[in-house]
């Protein structure tokens, strides 16, 4: 057994206070938000079961996932047309150039808060 893999191993909760399991090895009946939602389900405001734990050499530390109970997950709400409406404006604002105004067809760079254009209006001009 490895260091890292007998790091992320505490199926008591000991270490972490919540049961804790290598990548990939949770035990049945525990899922993710990601999964509960590709099931249609949410967690519903039940506690976190336990937590998925991985050791990542590219982010420097380890990654943690927490994990759900599936059989007390609740139904996902359905959208209404308030929020779809919400949706689309909030989605507007992202496409739409709060200095000239324009709305594009993709959202603009948060990066820059405006569009290209708008951003660096010189180098436009002299081509």
């Amino acid at each position: 057994m490895s260091a890292a893999w007998g790091k992320c191993f505490d199926p008591s909760g000991t270490r972490y206070g919540v049961p804790t399991y290598p990548w990939r090895l949770a035990p049945d009946g525990l899922a993710t938000r990601r999964q509960l939602r590709s099931r249609g389900l949410r967690p519903g405001g039940q506690p976190i079961a336990a937590q998925v734990m991985r050791v990542s050499r590219r982010a420097g530390g380890v990654r943690v996932s927490y994990l759900y109970r599936i059989d007390r997950a609740k139904p996902v709400r359905p959208m209404t047309s308030r929020k779809w409406g919400a949706l689309a404006l909030a989605m507007l604002a992202r496409r739409t150039c709060p200095k000239c105004g324009v709305t594009y067809s993709y959202c603009l760079p948060t990066s820059l808060g405006m569009c290209v254009l708008c951003a660096y209006p010189d180098e436009h001009e002299r081509k």
